[in-house]
Order: C-alpha cells, then sequence, then structure tokens
C-alpha cells in the first residue's frame, strides 16, 4: 500500500510538472507526433495504450492513449529531441527517439508492432500467464490466461472464476444475478442449450470471454442482463499448425474431454479443421423437506453423456480488398440420465413413494456459414454480408417407473421429439467519414422455426410449433474529441410471433419496437478512463420457457412453459471507471436496471395432483435491479500475482407465488480471489477462493455459497507441452442450499461431483508466422474462424 501511495503522489507531481513544462515559450511554434500500435502477431489494433513523450531528462513532457483502431495523436509538443515510449499491459515496452524542430514538426511515426510477453512466440496460440481485463467503449474483456485455464476441462468449470458471472447446480449461467442473459460463441447463437454448451468447449479453446452488459443498437437487444460472448482461439498462420488437448476430471465418477484443432495456410486459402469430444458421467443428489407434512424428498441423478463437436472452414482471400469465407460446424450428441426420487413420511410410512426414471436421448446440430467483405481503399471502410443457418434435431424417451403407494400413480413412457430451424442474415456497412467520425448501418432478418412433438403412454399426445420472425435495421454514429469520445445509435425492430398447439393457435403477437443507446467516454489522461452508457433491451420467451408440453415431472412436480408469457423490456443505464496500474490495472462500475414486466419462475399448487406444485414461468410486476462492480489485477511480485473481483447486487422484486402477493427487496454479493505463483520458469501454482453470500427471492432463499480451487502448471519440451493439475472444492463446500415459505414451508439441498481432481495435458506445434485476416462478427467487432464450434 506504500508503495501505492507514493506511485499515485508520483503520478500527480508528474503531471503538475508535465503542464508546465509544455507551456510554450513566447512565439514557440508547437508540434506533434501520430502513429498506430497493432498487435505484432494478429496485426489487430491495440486501443488504449499509453503513449509517454519524455525529455532527455525523462520527464514527462506530454501523451495519450491510443483509440479503438489504436490510432494516437499527441499535440502542443515543443521543439526539442524526446522519447516516444509505448506501453500497454501484457505486451513489451517500445521506445523510440524522435525529434520535434521547424523542418520536422508534425512527426508521424507510423505503425508500432507490439509484442506480446509470453515465454514462447513460436507458439501456434500465445496465451498470458494472467488474465486481464479490458474495459472497451461497450463491453468488458476477459483475455483468458494461464491461471484460469488450469482451474477446470471446461467453459463451464471457470465461468464462476469470470468477474460478474454465476453458474449454478444444474449448469444455469447469469450474468449480474440474473438468467436472463444471451450466450454466444465467436458471436454467434447456437441452438444447444447454454448448460450442455458450456460442458463441452474445453478451457484452453477459449481466448476471451466477453461481458456486453450494455450493448449498444448494432446487437441484437434480446437478453436482459446482457450478452456473454466466448471467444475462441483462431489460427491463421502460415503452414500446418495445431493443437491437442487431453483432459479428465474425477470424482466418484470420471469426466473426460479433448480436441484438436489443425489449420493450414498458403497463399490465398486457409484452411482449418477442429474436432472435441467430452465424455462425462456424473452424479448429482440432494434433498427437500416439508414440515407441514414432516415429509423428506430424497433426489439422486447419473448423468452419461457423449458429445463429438466437429468444425472444417475455408477462408478465400481473392485479393487485399475481398474475402470469401465458409465453415461448417457439427455436434453429434448422446445420453441418458437414471433417477431416484424417493418420498417418505415420518409419521405415515405406509404413503411412502418412489419413482425411478430412465431418460435417453441424441440430438445434433448443424450449422453452416457463409461470409463476404469487400474493405475499400480508406482503412476500417468495409461492408460485409454474411448468412448463417443451422439446425437442431433432438429425440429423447424418458420412462417413469413408480413403487410404494402408487394408488393415483401408473408407470408411463414419454417419446419427445424436438426440431429447431435458425436462419440469420446480416448486412453490414462501416465508413470512417473522418479520423475522428464514424457511422455505421445495418440490417439484420432471423426467422426461427421450432416443432415439438410429444406422445405419452399416459397422457394426451401434443404437437406443438413455435414460429418467430424478426427485420431489424440499425445505425450508429460515433465521434472522437481529444479526451472526449461519444457513440449513439438507435434499432428498430418488426416482432412477430406465433404458437400452434394440436393444430389450434394458441398465441400470436405482431409489434414493431425502438432500442436506443448511447456512450459517452472521457479519458482525461492516460491512466483513466470513464464511461457513461445507456441502452434498452428486450427478453423475449424462451422456448422452454413457452412451450406447454410437460418437460419434466416427479410425483409431486410438473415443469410446464407459460404460452402467453410477454417479453420484458430492461432500460439500463451503467457507470464504469478504469484505472491503470504500474503492475495491474482496476476497473469498477455501478449500474441501474428498470425492467418492466418481469420473467421469473413461479411455484404454483396443482390441483389435479394432492399436495402437489407446477414450476412454470410468469409475467411478474415492474422492478428494478442496481449493483456495484470492482475488479482488479495486480502483480504483487515477480513470483505473485492475483485477481480479486467483488460484485454487489440488488433488486426489488414484485410479483404473485399462489394466491399470495409479495414484494422482496434482495441483496447478494460475490467474491473472488485468484492467486498466481510462479515457482520456476516452468512451473507455476494456482488458488482460487469464490464467496457468494446469501439471496431472499420472491419464492425461494438460497444460503450462502462458497469453494476453494487449488492447482498447478508445468511446461515443458519448450514450452510447447503443458501439463496441469488441479483439486477443486477442496474442502467439499459447494453445495446449493434453499428454503421457502410459498406455497408450501420447505427447505432443500443439491449437490453435484465438486470435489473433484483434474489432470491436464495440451501440445502446441507450427510451422509459420502469423499473418491473420481478420474478418468481422455479428455480435463481436472481429470473427474468429477456428475452436471447437
Amino acid at each position: 500500500m506504500k508503495k501505492l501511495t507514493l506511485y499515485l503522489t508520483a503520478i500527480c507531481v508528474l503531471a503538475l510538472t508535465s503542464m508546465l513544462s509544455a507551456q510554450p515559450k513566447n512565439n514557440e511554434l508547437l508540434g506533434s507526433v501520430k502513429g498506430k500500435v497493432i498487435d505484432k502477431l494478429r496485426k489487430e489494433p491495440i486501443p488504449y495504450a499509453t503513449i509517454v513523450i519524455q525529455d532527455l531528462k525523462e520527464e514527462i513532457i506530454s501523451g495519450g492513449i491510443t483509440t479503438e483502431s489504436g490510432e494516437f495523436l499527441v499535440n502542443n509538443i515543443p521543439n526539442g529531441n524526446y522519447t516516444l515510449k509505448i506501453q500497454f499491459i501484457g505486451y513489451a515496452s517500445y521506445a523510440t527517439p524522435i525529434s520535434i524542430n521547424r523542418k520536422n514538426r508534425n512527426f508521424d511515426i507510423g505503425t508500432i508492432e507490439l509484442l506480446e510477453e509470453a515465454e514462447s512466440l513460436d507458439d501456434v496460440t500465445i496465451v498470458a500467464e494472467r488474465t486481464t481485463i479490458e474495459q472497451k467503449i461497450d463491453r468488458k474483456v476477459i483475455n483468458v490466461g494461464k491461471d484460469l485455464t488450469t482451474t477446470g476441462g471446461s467453459a463451464a468449470e471457470i465461468m464462476n472464476n469470470i468477474p460478474s458471472v454465476n453458474v449454478d447446480q444444474d449448469g444455469n449461467i447469469a450474468l449480474r444475478g440474473n438468467q436472463n442473459v444471451r450466450i454466444l460463441v465467436d458471436g454467434k447463437p447456437t441452438n444447444i442449450s447454454a448448460a450442455q454448451l458450456l460442458k463441452q468447449i474445453p478451457s484452453t479453446s477459449i481466448k476471451t470471454i466477453e461481458l456486453i452488459t450494455n450493448p449498444s443498437a448494432k446487437y441484437n437487444p434480446e437478453g436482459m442482463s446482457g450478452i456473454i460472448n466466448i471467444v475462441l482461439h483462431k489460427n491463421s498462420n502460415i503452414g500446418l499448425n495445431g493443437n491437442i488437448n487431453f483432459g479428465l476430471n474425477f470424482d466418484k465418477n470420471a469426466r473426460f474431454n479433448s480436441s484438436i484443432d489443425l489449420n493450414y495456410r498458403s497463399g490465398k486459402f486457409n484452411i482449418y479443421g477442429n474436432y472435441g469430444n467430452s465424455s462425462r458421467k456424473s452424479l448429482g443428489a440432494g434433498y427437500v423437506f416439508r414440515e407441514d407434512e414432516d415429509s423428506q424428498q430424497f433426489f439422486s441423478f447419473l448423468d452419461n453423456t457423449n458429445s463429438h463437436l466437429f468444425k472444417v472452414g475455408i477462408d478465400y482471400y481473392l485479393d487485399d480488398h475481398n474475402t470469401l469465407s465458409f465453415y461448417t460446424n457439427q455436434n453429434i450428441y448422446d445420453g441418458g440420465t437414471t433417477g431416484t426420487t424417493d418420498i417418505r413420511f415420518v409419521e405415515n410410512p405406509q404413503n411412502n413413494l418412489s419413482q425411478l426414471l430412465f431418460a435417453q436421448g441424441e440430438n445434433i446440430g448443424s450449422t453452416y456459414n457463409f461470409d463476404y467483405k469487400h474493405t475499400f481503399k480508406e482503412e476500417e471502410h468495409s461492408i460485409e454480408l454474411e448468412v448463417d443457418y443451422n439446425v437442431f434435431d433432438e429425440d429423447k424417451t424418458d420412462q417413469f417407473l413408480f413403487t410404494g403407494n402408487t394408488a393415483f400413480l401408473q408407470n408411463y413412457t414419454d417419446l419427445i421429439d424436438n426440431k429447431r430451424e435458425n436462419t440469420t442474415i446480416n448486412l453490414d456497412y462501416i465508413n470512417p467519414i473522418s479520423e475522428t467520425d464514424k457511422l455505421e448501418i445495418g440490417y439484420e432478418a432471423r426467422f426461427r422455426r421450432t416443432e415439438n412433438g410429444y406422445i405419452s403412454s399416459l397422457f394426451a399426445n401434443s404437437d406443438y410449433a413455435y414460429d418467430r420472425d424478426i427485420h431489424s435495421g440499425y445505425v450508429t454514429y460515433g465521434k472522437t474529441l481529444k479526451k472526449w469520445s461519444y457513440q449513439i445509435g438507435a434499432r428498430v425492430e418488426s416482432y412477430k410471433v406465433t404458437a400452434t398447439l394440436d393444430n389450434e393457435r394458441i398465441f400470436e403477437d405482431d409489434y414493431v419496437t425502438v432500442y436506443p443507446s448511447a456512450y459517452i467516454n472521457y479519458t482525461p489522461e492516460e491512466k483513466n478512463s470513464y464511461q457513461l452508457s445507456y441502452s434498452r433491451r428486450v427478453d423475449r420467451p424462451g422456448l422452454n420457457q413457452v412451450n406447454p408440453i410437460r418437460e419434466w415431472s416427479t410425483p409431486r412436480i410438473i415443469s410446464i412453459g407459460n404460452p402467453a408469457l410477454d417479453p420484458q423490456f430492461t432500460n439500463s443505464i451503467e457507470f464504469n471507471y478504469t484505472r491503470k496500474l504500474e503492475k495491474g490495472s482496476l476497473t469498477a462500475g455501478v449500474f441501474y436496471r428498470l425492467i418492466n414486466d418481469e420473467i421469473n419462475q413461479t411455484l404454483l399448487e396443482n390441483p389435479d395432483v394432492e399436495d402437489g406444485q407446477i414450476l412454470t414461468f410468469d409475467n411478474f410486476d415492474n422492478n428494478t435491479a442496481y449493483g456495484f462492480e470492482l475488479s482488479s489485477n495486480y502483480k504483487v511480485a515477480t513470483w505473485w500475482s492475483l485477481n480479486v473481483s467483488v460484485d454487489l447486487y440488488g433488486q426489488t422484486q414484485k410479483g404473485v407465488v399462489g394466491t399470495t402477493t409479495r414484494e422482496v427487496d434482495a441483496f447478494v454479493y460475490n467474491f473472488r480471489l485468484s492467486n498466481t505463483f510462479k515457482a520456476t520458469k516452468n512451473l507455476s501454482f494456482q488458488l482460487f477462493g469464490f464467496y457468494r453470500g446469501p439471496q431472499e427471492g420472491i419464492q425461494f432463499e438460497t444460503e450462502e455459497f462458497y469453494f476453494v480451487n487449488t492447482g498447478a502448471r508445468y511446461s515443458f519440451l519448450n514450452n510447447k507441452a503443458t501439463f496441469s493439475i488441479n483439486f477443486n472444492d477442496i474442502f467439499n463446500t459447494q453445495k446449493f442450499r434453499f428454503n421457502s415459505d410459498v406455497p408450501y414451508t420447505q427447505f432443500g439441498q443439491f449437490q453435484g461431483e465438486t470435489q473433484s481432481v483434474f489432470l491436464g495435458l495440451s501440445y502446441r506445434f507450427g510451422s509459420g508466422k502469423n499473418r491473420k485476416v481478420s474478418r468481422k462478427n455479428r455480435d463481436k467487432n472481429e470473427k474468429s474462424g477456428g475452436g471447437i464450434l
């Protein structure tokens, strides 16, 4: 802390010295220096890099930071000889002498290439040692380092390490305490559920995780709390290159995953292919106790799943201004669940009841993507057409057997067939009108077709169709004014939906909505940045929320959707602050959301089953949510670095549960601390801790939740191979516990195989330098063509 205080004091003194020394003498003409900063290997701009102008006494004369496009311009420099220094976290510093005089007053340094600080520069995929956080104008970017990829074998197992993100015991993901979040992979939505998807992506395939909490009008407005975009590594090195990964995670059962990524780049072609496999067997168990009838419900579920993911793609560079790209990915999945649910009555054991579940299913998800991009002579001036089509086909068989007091129950079998098709067409035009102005215009069409067939040996058969058409257009305008920059935009959407049950239309809706957005960014000096933003979002009901066909059931509870759900709209405003430290960075932010017709789960009494309940969805009253976030990464010593984050969220919820009207002011806080200790050049250790406080909801109150993980990582074979070992949930505390008083007084607990050991091995090979050609992404500023999906 003493060093940090001295550092901040020095900054203030240097700032004052800079202002005094920068004052021109009488009749002295001032000069300028400009240039551009890019990543040496990826050839991508580096925004927010620090620019410092020092005199021969190493006193700071002036400075600034780079823009989103990596460019910088420093004005008001007196005549003289100086040193230009460029710095950015995770990159080697750059320094060069410059001279400002009457003959060379406006100095153009050209393009500066910074080299990422990594131990092996000839690896196919360069992964930083430490995870870093960048606050960009419309998103927070988590650059996944080795300290996070070590913690688990899949994306699901590292998500709880990410600030603002939580994953519950069922694999459901939440952003800022809300599960109404849109999940993208490389900027693309998928037909695969988020819980299944995250378990299939190896953690080593992840390059960055983007938290877009207040998306601009350019992006699809779905997802109340925003967008989580998982960006996978793409390799476009010249020659043949690849990456192989193996992971084994075991507790009572084993979970295995592996992947291989290959690419071949020669001339105008870049061809890539990927394969990933996941084989998982895991046990989850828990109980629910009801006080009113002195009964306990014990349940245990064993999942056994296998998945195979394939991706093949090609980029064809027609010339310097035109690129054609195509890829397809195929996801083949099959799995089964064996589950038991036992209901035990303390006072009336004759009423004891058991349900045995045998579930088996398989699905295939296929995506086909075509992209054409034309770049004009002016930098960043482009037009792009992208067409994306994906289809999902699933078959499930659920068999239910009962023993004990089965007077009102019969054995039965359900056959379920799900089909979904998504087609998305995007046309985007970007025009940098000047060095300080940028205009973006685009059109998007989205068509979704869904069919669900249900055949039962006991209940009535059903066919459900849900179709949705969305047409939208957007325009955004951004401008940079020295220390200030802003962006405004609006998106207009036409939305039409129809729902049909057994050939009878049961719901339809058709409306037009405007979604505005605005951003203001202020950077008074190189170390500090402030941002204020506003956007309007929508959360349209998902298929599982509106499907009236039973999703699952136990003797006491059935889960069904509500076809009459209305969309919920959210107005969100947030303020963010970023501080660059000498050995790290600090980001802080506050947000406020006003939610109209909030969609939430509700538990209702089932009139057709004695003491039965229905788990479904409903629109609650208008609610509010607010919160504060603080995160930092800091290198305490040459051998010790840490990432720490604190999240505090509050929300007011109003709704009806059963026949009871309730209003709750809920408050929850999360704390994460990740330490990386570097023992030798090739050996490092990690220690991670997580704590989530208790939370009160309209229907359930969840208790505190915490766990500690540790691990080690060793590199060998000239850093091309890496071995990892982790011990997760050391104290076996990762348990989900809850209690409720409506519609019945009850409490319970659930826990999966959380106390586990992970072993991982990866090997990278390559034969050339990177010559990446960027390709635009719908929900990201660049497209990744490699990886698993």
